[in-house]
């Protein structure tokens, strides 16, 4: 099921007059921040492998006595 602009432009006026400008405001700001959060933490999953697998050549490669 796909989803129009008649379609799309109903549920965000019944949005509008449920929640308000202000609340729907805040919730899309939310969700920005949100996403932006998970975009972060998704990012620095995928650099903390590679820094560790570097730490662990170097120790690797030193002598020891």
């Amino acid at each position: 099921m796909s989803f129009g602009i008649p379609e799309l432009a109903i549920i965000l006026v019944i949005a509008l007059v449920l929640f308000g400008t202000s609340k729907l405001k805040s919730i899309g700001s939310d969700l920005g921040s949100a996403i932006k959060g998970f975009r972060s933490a998704v990012s620095r999953d995928d650099e903390g492998p590679k820094e560790i697998d570097t730490e662990t050549k170097s120790e690797n490669k030193s002598p020891s006595n």
